[in-house]
């Protein structure tokens, strides 16, 4: 089962940064050169610094991973990240509107240790995508260079009892120890729940911890922190082999319960490249061999049928727009179950692995197409209509509905790790708002 600890946590000292919002930021992974330039003119701490440094004039290899190792000690050293008194764990909160309509969400959780493990068939931490060097080495670099975690892994656990769901809320009935809106209109607040003692909080720390390590739980985002904390949880052993618990067995955790909560999965939706207008049009008009098709007259009427955050998922209904015209595809499974890939009933379910058994079928566009570029990827539907209403960036056009929650945690205890830009968890974790060194 999983193993759920508190942490001293690091965290910004309010009277040293007056302004928390000027000193969080969006995870690395969404972040353009432009945005951290942004970031980092908002305020010289902002934690960008340290998530994501980059290289200057005259570095040689890795010194932008020492320059954040000794920005951090800077920032320890002159008061501007001070390390919390005792254990604890931080209930946070993100209130947010879903991307494309007017209804707002609360979403719940709480950061915490998790103790690292090998995935396998026994593991209490499921992955559910694959992941890719390039990322690792760098996150690897900065871990090694920093010996913090910056970011979360964000992992997803089941308690159809509802006690966490009502616990999380009767923490958020009261004063937040922090309050602070992102560029995205997101509303962050977060409260610190000390551990230790028999007190209130501490009983009810202990509480949401025991109900995150029942069960195996699956790793939502952040697949490439896990594993390099991984890499150096190993590399660390070999040099301090008789350390009793040590902290780099862990990595820092945000705890969503998947259950009770209505958490927001984005569609990522594909445009169709190379197979010019003639292409599409035979895509168009093949797609009756594996789908029911219902024309549409509108790409505006396509959105409103296939996006707007209300869409289920999983159904196995895509929009197909090609400058030839449009349709509402719904898969007829029979005709896929032939050419679906190997795997668990999950992951052949699933309506990205529909879409790709789909396009290999009618378009030829197979695995090894797609990793050359045969395919693109948006999350915007607008974008996506119109890369290939212009020619600019598609022959087609394929808008997807999200990818439910349950079908996620089915693959993972399937043993099976879903096709690329599968999900898209909303909203991210503001990093900056907690960081955990590896120290006791």
């Amino acid at each position: 089962m999983p193993d759920l600890r508190p942490f001293r946590a690091l965290r910004y000292e309010p009277s040293r940064v007056r302004d928390l919002a000027a000193v969080v930021a969006p995870p690395y992974d969404v972040i353009d050169p432009e945005m951290r330039a942004r970031l980092v003119a908002r305020d010289p701490a902002n934690v960008v610094r340290l998530d994501l440094p980059v290289e200057e004039l005259g570095d040689g290899p890795d010194d932008r991973y020492r320059r954040a190792a000794r920005t951090l000690a800077a920032w320890r050293s002159d008061g501007t990240l001070r390390k919390d008194p005792q254990p604890s764990i931080y209930v946070y909160e993100q209130r947010y509107l879903i991307p494309g309509t007017e209804r707002e969400r609360t979403q719940r959780g709480y950061f915490a240790r998790l103790r690292l493990e090998p995935y396998g068939p026994d593991s209490g931490v499921l992955p559910h995508e694959r992941t890719l060097s390039g990322p690792k080495e760098d996150r690897y670099k900065l871990l090694r260079a920093t010996g913090v975690n910056t970011s979360p892994v964000v992992v997803l656990f089941d308690d159809t009892s509802g006690s966490t769901e009502d616990r999380l809320a009767a923490v958020a009935g009261g004063p937040p120890d922090l309050d602070v809106s992102d560029d995205d209109g997101v509303c962050h607040r977060m409260w610190s729940l000390p551990a230790s003692g028999d007190g209130p909080a501490s009983i009810v720390a202990g509480s949401l911890l025991e109900a995150g390590g029942a069960a195996p739980v699956t790793i939502a985002d952040g697949h490439h922190r896990y594993e390099t904390a991984l890499r150096y949880r190993d590399e660390r052993r070999m040099s301090r082999s008789c350390d009793e618990d040590p902290p780099f067995d862990y990595v820092l955790a945000l705890m969503l319960e998947a259950t009770r909560q209505e958490l927001t999965v984005l569609p990522t939706h594909r445009l169709v490249r190379r197979i010019g207008s003639g292409g599409a049009e035979q895509l168009l008009a093949r797609a009756p061999e594996l789908f029911d098709i219902e024309p549409i007259e509108s790409s505006e009427a396509m959105k409103a049928a296939l996006t707007g955050g209300d869409a289920a998922g999983g159904r196995g209904r895509f929009g197909l727009w090609t400058r030839a015209g449009g349709a509402i595809l719904t898969a007829r499974r029979d005709a896929f179950a032939p050419f679906l890939p190997a795997g668990g009933e999950a992951v052949r379910s699933l309506d990205v692995t529909l879409l790709a058994t789909a396009l290999d079928r009618l378009a030829g566009i197979d695995a090894d197409a797609v990793a050359d570029g045969a395919v693109g990827y948006t999350k915007s539907a607008e974008d996506a209509i119109a890369a290939d209403d212009t020619g600019s960036g598609a022959d087609a056009a394929f808008l997807l509905e999200p990818t439910p929650v349950v079908s996620i945690e089915a693959v993972a205890r399937e043993g099976d790790v879903m096709p690329q830009k599968s999900t898209y968890f909303y909203p991210k974790a503001l990093t900056g708002l907690v960081i955990n060194p590896h120290e006791w």
